[in-house]
């Protein structure tokens, strides 16, 4: 691992980890197509540092969302053990209610955990992930043609964000974008499209802490950490902060505006060039 190497690293997660093209089907082809299938096994704790640098960006870019949802995430939780109560049609602060509808929705992913070594052994079969951004492609297609929604945190249901957070859990399939099926999913129950994205990328806050966590457990456990290399991993993780923070502002443009039919086409290329190139390449 070099200097440059990190660098490179740095910008493909910071692009791939908010643009809608699925980072995961992008490593999947290239460990397919270029013979890298080792490399998130000899460079996992790289990839604990650079998927905590993309989450550093949403920090960053959220940092006011943030800070009020760690605020009223504890007053909440007083809340509940406090011995004045208030009247059962209270209504709770936006923060704090943007806290449950952000919890209600990252439960489904417990669905997934049955399933996880399936959804992970997907990563090996290059046809899947090859249709799965055709799909893809097809539901950022869809997505500019919604009309635009009216819905934010202060009136999206619970049935809305479970639907997004179903939506998160097919997300985890590789080739098909979290972020692009999350936000259309948002989009297709009402959100208003700025709300859309900014749900989208704090509710993944949450599952990419606990997915880094568990993968740095990993890490301890097989000793797969080389203390010399740190200075150029950490070069790669603040890469992919920088790059990241402006990956989340344009996708906060496009979104507004109704532009990712660009993404789609990306998508939908790479998609039938992978597709007929896993035909021919063995």
């Amino acid at each position: 691992m070099t200097y440059i190497s990190s660098v490179l690293m740095g910008i493909l997660q910071g692009i791939a980890e908010f643009l809608p093209i699925s980072s995961s089907g992008h490593l999947a082809l290239f460990q397919h197509f270029f013979g890298a299938e080792n490399y998130e096994e000899t460079q996992m704790f790289f990839t604990v540092l650079l998927h905590l640098g993309t989450l550093i960006s949403v920090f960053i870019y959220y940092w006011r969302d943030v800070f009020d949802l760690i605020r009223e995430f504890f007053l909440g939780i007083a809340a509940l053990f406090s011995k004045e109560k208030k009247g059962g049609n209270a209504v709770l602060p936006p923060a704090r209610r943007l806290v449950l509808l952000i919890i209600v929705a990252t439960l489904p992913l417990f669905l997934i955990l049955p399933i996880k070594d399936l959804v992970e052994g997907a990563m090996n079969n290059v046809h899947f992930v090859s249709v799965a951004l055709l799909a893809t492609g097809l539901i950022l297609y869809f997505s500019d043609r919604m009309a635009k929604g009216r819905k934010t945190a202060k009136t999206a249901t619970l049935l809305d964000v479970v639907l997004v957070g179903c939506a998160q859990a097919l997300g985890t399939l590789p080739g098909i974008s979290r972020s692009g099926i999350t936000i259309s999913a948002g989009m297709l129950r009402g959100f208003d499209r700025t709300f859309a994205v900014r749900f989208s990328f704090l509710m993944s806050m949450p599952a990419v802490l606990g997915a880094n966590i568990l993968t740095l457990k990993d890490v301890i456990e097989t000793g797969a950490i080389d203390l010399e290399l740190l200075p150029v991993y950490l070069v790669g993780t603040v890469v992919a902060a920088v790059v990241g923070y402006f990956a989340i502002r344009l996708v906060n443009l496009l979104a507004s505006k109704g532009k990712f039919g660009a993404f789609a086409w990306y998508c939908w290329i790479v998609g039938a060039v992978s597709l007929v190139a896993g035909f021919v390449v063995k």
